[in-house]
């Protein structure tokens, strides 16, 4: 497999795209050559659509499908469809109006924490703060700047554009992501987690004493109609996609409750927006409006408490605490665990202790 020339399907892709027709590309002389793919020889037929949301998990189906509507996907030099479906040996090209951005991914020396590698896959342990992929505003220092250099020293060839994240999440959210390491085990986790076989548990903080011990939270998601910054809940399915979250109450600290949760499906957003919709956003989110105390005392003490838990915890309290795989060459089931880090440890810690002195 081979890849020069790439850069992401960003935010000023989307923009280019515009108005595009396929008659509109007969003349190829103005566009750039973005991403250029010898497709693997193990590769199953997949469309090409979803192929191509595996290299650029950044992007999404819309956008790619717009670049093949208008002649902009090409296999073996002709256009296709989006409903093409890839085959072994396969030359994919994209082609843009705008020159690629070079140099997208850059190696960078940054501290990661492996827990666990072989010649297929790699699990990470994410801090929070860190961003996973290069997109728009973030061009490095993310997850795979380190990983890029970590296979560099290696000696691995790889590539660096497309360092294989089969899932991902949010900046702030700290805990475990499982990496491919080549193309075959990327298309075998990816129909994992597609198929819902895979096994993710989170831990979350959320404002408030949630009711029931155990529950589902069930309301499509999308994206909200005034801030696009937000993700809403739509229980009537009116709009965004179906979404089901499972929870459980592991502690709870009057004010806020400690739970697990349990994705059935991976939307943008899914913890933090259904529990906002259930009216128990998760603690100190900004984006959710959880730097905002929901319930709680209206005593100086107690404000005073909150604002020194949100210097704790300066970021949503979310952590990827499990996952659990089949593993693409053994067909062994793998599961790893992250303990709860450092500064959600020591907010909780603070909880009980202003809770016994009470």
């Amino acid at each position: 497999m081979s890849e020069q020339n790439t850069t992401p399907f960003g935010p000023e892709d989307e923009l280019d795209l515009e108005g595009l027709e396929s008659g509109d590309q007969e003349e190829t002389s103005g566009l750039y050559e973005h991403l250029s793919i010898t497709v693997d020889k193990k590769q199953e037929p997949l469309r090409i659509d979803k192929f191509l949301l595996l290299y650029r998990q950044n992007s999404s189906r819309n956008k790619i499908s717009q670049s093949c509507r208008a002649g902009n996907v090409q296999v073996n030099g002709q256009a296709v469809k989006q409903n093409y479906r890839v085959k072994p040996g396969d030359q994919i090209s994209v082609l843009l109006s705008t020159p690629p951005r070079e140099n997208v991914i850059v190696p960078q020396d940054i501290p990661i924490k492996i827990i666990y590698e072989d010649q297929d896959v790699l699990v990470v342990d994410k801090d929070p703060g860190m961003v996973v992929h290069p997109g728009f505003g973030n061009w490095d220092s993310t997850l795979v700047n380190a990983l890029a250099f970590h296979f560099q020293q290696q000696g691995l060839e790889t590539d660096l554009d497309r360092i294989g994240l089969v899932h991902r999440i949010d900046k702030d959210t700290s805990g475990l992501l499982v990496i491919a390491k080549n193309e075959y085990s990327l298309s075998f986790l990816a129909k994992q987690f597609f198929d819902r076989k895979t096994h993710r548990l989170y831990w979350a903080f959320v404002w408030g004493n949630v009711k029931e011990d155990e529950g589902t939270i069930t309301g499509h998601i999308g994206r909200h109609p005034k801030n696009r910054m937000q993700m809403s809940v739509y229980p009537q399915g009116e709009h965004g996609k179906h979404a089901v979250t499972h929870y459980k109450v592991i502690e709870r600290l009057r004010y806020m409750t400690w739970v697990e949760c349990k994705l059935e499906t991976g939307r943008t957003h899914q913890i933090r927006a259904h529990f906002k919709y259930i009216g128990h956003t998760l603690f100190n989110d900004e984006r959710y409006e959880g730097h905002i105390p929901l319930r709680g005392e209206n005593l100086p003490k107690y404000k005073q408490f909150i604002q020194n838990q949100f210097q704790t915890l300066p970021r949503h309290g979310l952590h990827a605490h499990t996952i659990g795989f089949i593993h693409p060459t053994t067909k062994e089931y793998m599961h790893f665990e992250s303990p709860m880090p450092q500064d959600m440890q020591q907010a909780l810690e603070k909880w009980r202790t202003y809770l016994s002195t009470r």
